[in-house]
């Protein structure tokens, strides 16, 4: 069976890869901050979805699609929100997430002075996400 990008088997496939990387859990030893990730609906991708990270000093304590039921419980300090192909395109590499923010194609709810003195974590966040996708992809 195919796992579809952004659905709750990447995200928790994507939590579990966060939660096993050396590299990561150093690098964003400090980090305290949630995040949900807007999934803007366009043409490929025809409705709206977010998925939520609770990200904590290197590893990922939970990770869930906010549906109708959780929406009102969850306030992450961090929204990022874009279409389906700004996200796959992040992800492949073919967009730099850093210039996709200042670009506004990708667009940021949330202390960006904060995000902006941790480039490094959001990097090797970006890094273990393009990991998750490129193992899914060899494994369907």
């Amino acid at each position: 069976m195919a796992i579809e990008f952004l659905s709750s088997e990447w995200l928790h496939a994507f939590k579990n890869k966060l939660n096993l990387d050396e590299r990561y859990a150093r690098i964003a030893k400090n980090w305290e901050g949630d995040f949900a990730f807007r999934i803007e609906a366009d043409e490929t991708f025809p409705q709206e979805r977010m998925l939520y990270m609770d990200l904590w000093h290197g590893k990922c304590r939970n990770a869930f699609l906010i549906d109708q039921e959780n929406n009102k419980n969850t306030k992450p300090a961090y929204i990022l929100s874009a279409t389906y192909n700004i996200f796959l395109r992040i992800l492949e590499g073919k967009l730099d997430p850093m210039q996709a923010m200042l670009s506004r194609k990708l667009k940021v709810s949330g202390s960006m002075a904060y995000m902006m003195r941790n480039i490094p974590v959001v990097l090797d966040f970006v890094r273990c996400a393009k990991e998750t996708t490129q193992q899914i992809k060899t494994n369907n």
